[in-house]
């Protein structure tokens, strides 16, 4: 499988699934940017563009029966996982048919139908869980393996280190996907982390490590699938730390301006979706081809909205429904 470099004429199919997959997230995000912006959006957002490539990559060589955690910053992760793109609109906007009855929103993506078990607010919080998920295959000798995303800021809180100890302790099937897109909300990672390499973090718990560039979709799915092939076969957890950027600020309001000048300029010539569309063109795909493709793809993301603003919100009884108590 290619990491660089031009598409093998086999791979051509895949590449402009792929490419569809995350142009999905991107119009996914950047209409959620707009119903923010409109007052439609029940709390805060967390964007993920620029990131696509890591989401997609990971989720697409998942199988049925694996499971996915992941942060707040988790639209897209959660879309990844195949979750129906108008019930993920419905919940952020707060509607009755929304993936958790518009009790979540933004923060709190969830679809276990696909096997997105939650997207979770507090940071470093669903690495036990993966740990757990991860328990419960085991257990029930299912083959499945637990995979989790997070955010650099997270190798620094307690949870990340109890769970990647237990995971490799017990040579759980479990994958953790560090995302590192150079900052903790405004922080750098050189201004709250003492190493360079996060991934180099793997060595303390005697479990395999991987850098990769999050930014090559290809390149993704290739370490993923190793890592998942150690999981299945009883070698234990990895930690993939992948290199990516995100685009747009921390949260809604966040302008970024302690990018240094320039930054994000260059990175945006490393757009994940310009770094595979140009890697298609280059391998004999048409211009036309891949702009028919955006074109259905925005349509389909624009529907699925449409579908979703003429929910209704839940009713106050609604309250007391998928509760503990």
């Amino acid at each position: 499988m290619p990491g660089k470099g031009d598409i093998d004429a086999t791979d051509i199919d895949l590449g402009l699934d792929l490419l569809g997959r995350m142009l999905k997230i991107r119009f996914f995000e950047d209409e959620v940017q707009r119903l923010f912006t409109r007052g439609l959006v029940r709390g805060t957002t967390h964007l993920c563009n620029g990131q696509e490539a890591v989401s997609v990559g990971a989720c697409s060589v998942l199988r049925p029966g694996d499971s996915m955690t992941c942060t707040y910053r988790g639209h897209g992760a959660v879309l990844a996982m195949g979750a129906p793109i108008d019930e993920t609109f419905g919940e952020i906007m707060g509607k009755q048919k929304g993936l958790c009855g518009g009790k979540g929103g933004s923060m709190h993506l969830t679809d276990v139908r696909v096997g997105a078990y939650g997207a979770y607010a507090i940071v470093g919080a669903h690495l036990p869980v993966t740990v757990g998920l991860a328990f419960a295959s085991r257990y029930q000798d299912t083959g499945d393996v637990g995979l989790c995303f997070f955010g650099d800021g997270t190798v620094n809180i307690g949870a990340f280190h109890e769970a990647l100890n237990l995971a490799s302790v017990w040579k759980l099937p479990a994958l953790f996907i560090l995302e590192n897109n150079l900052y903790g909300e405004y922080s750098t990672v050189a201004s709250t982390t003492p190493i360079a390499r996060l991934v180099d973090r793997a060595s303390a718990y005697g479990m395999a490590g991987v850098r990769v560039d999050g930014n090559e979709v290809f390149a993704v799915r290739e370490v993923v699938s190793d890592a998942l092939e150690r999981a299945r076969s009883g070698e234990g957890p990895t930690l993939i730390e992948a290199m990516t950027y995100r685009q747009v600020g921390h949260s809604r309001s966040d302008p970024a301006n302690y990018r240094p000048p320039g930054e994000l300029e260059e990175w945006l010539e490393r757009d994940p979706i310009k770094i595979l569309t140009d890697r298609l063109l280059q391998s004999g795909v048409l211009d036309q081809r891949i702009t028919e493709l955006r074109e259905s793809v925005e349509a389909t993301v624009l529907e699925a909205l449409e579908i979703a603003s003429s929910w209704e919100a839940p009713k106050p009884e609604d309250r007391l429904t998928s509760v503990l108590a």
